[in-house]
């Protein structure tokens, strides 16, 4: 089955070592949510974040790690016996990985970890090249406390093969990419892009979710009025936008972005972003 994978890392024309390592972790994403899907993971919980995107509706940037939320609150969510199923489904294609969980068991947001370097062996990839010990790496966390409030979607991939995916819909994802951009207490340049990718697809934020997350957890918890309004929302996010070192956020999603992709961020702005919040009227209704 290792020929598969290394047919599908050809696809990717990788230029360099990055992008080669970004292409392996990607693939072995998709294993990763083929093997879930094997588990009956997505009967109880739905794909979201950045890497969704980068898989489900092909945003332009690579993405790291796997996010999920779970349908139903489930403060007893344990990753140990899925995970130990997830590697019983990777052994099928030649992949001798390890996984193991993260962090204190009582979090919101449970972790786990993959960490595989029998793909790297067998594919002799450059980015490898002098390391003996690397191994890639996949994180996964899913939020097991969610805010109400999404709108679940079912898409059909087909790497490794046929599979089934549940995630959160277009306008939910966008409604928690608001709140991680509003309360994450560091600056990451990855979020804003996706910001930006979300207004050139003319997606509505789920306002009624995004309300909840931020009553939820943040700043705002506890406080927000009953409806979250387009100008409540667009304030908060200029005020946001105006505090942000955008040289730094522009550098940090760089890497993560094609040559042609790159020359955009020379526009990274204040001016650039509040024009962005300005479109925001142009989507909601």
């Amino acid at each position: 089955m290792i020929d598969i994978i290394r047919q599908r890392l050809n696809r990717y024309g990788a230029s360099n070592a990055l992008m080669e390592e970004h292409a392996t972790k990607e693939i072995i994403q998709e294993i990763a949510l083929y093997a879930l899907w094997r588990t009956g993971f997505f009967e109880v919980a739905a794909f979201q974040g950045g890497t969704s995107l980068r898989i489900l509706h092909r945003l332009p940037r690579f993405s790291e790690d796997l996010d999920f939320i779970l349908k139903k609150p489930d403060p007893d969510f344990d990753w140990s016996k899925t995970l130990k199923k997830l590697l019983g489904h990777f052994d099928e294609f030649g992949l001798k990985s390890e996984a193991l969980t993260k962090g204190k068991i009582d979090n919101r947001i449970k972790k786990a970890i993959i960490k595989d370097n029998s793909i790297i062996n067998q594919l002799n990839l450059s980015f490898y090249s002098g390391h003996a010990d690397q191994k890639l790496k996949i994180k996964l966390e899913i939020d097991v406390d969610p805010p109400q409030g999404s709108g679940f979607n079912y898409s059909y991939l087909d790497f490794p093969l046929d599979f089934e995916v549940c995630h959160q819909d277009l306008s939910s994802n966008f409604a928690l990419k608001i709140h991680t951009l509003l309360c994450r207490q560091f600056i990451k340049g990855r979020d804003w892009y996706d910001f930006n990718w979300y207004l050139k697809q003319q997606v509505a934020p789920n306002l009624p979710l995004l309300r909840n997350a931020l009553n939820q957890s943040g700043p705002w918890a506890k406080k927000m009025e009953p409806i979250l309004t387009l100008g409540w929302l667009k304030n908060a996010l200029e005020n946001k936008v105006a505090s942000i070192d955008w040289n730094f956020a522009a550098r940090d999603v760089e890497r993560f972005l094609s040559a042609q992709e790159q020359q955009s961020l020379s526009l990274w702005s204040e001016r650039f972003f509040k024009s962005k919040v300005g479109a925001l009227g142009s989507v909601v209704s």
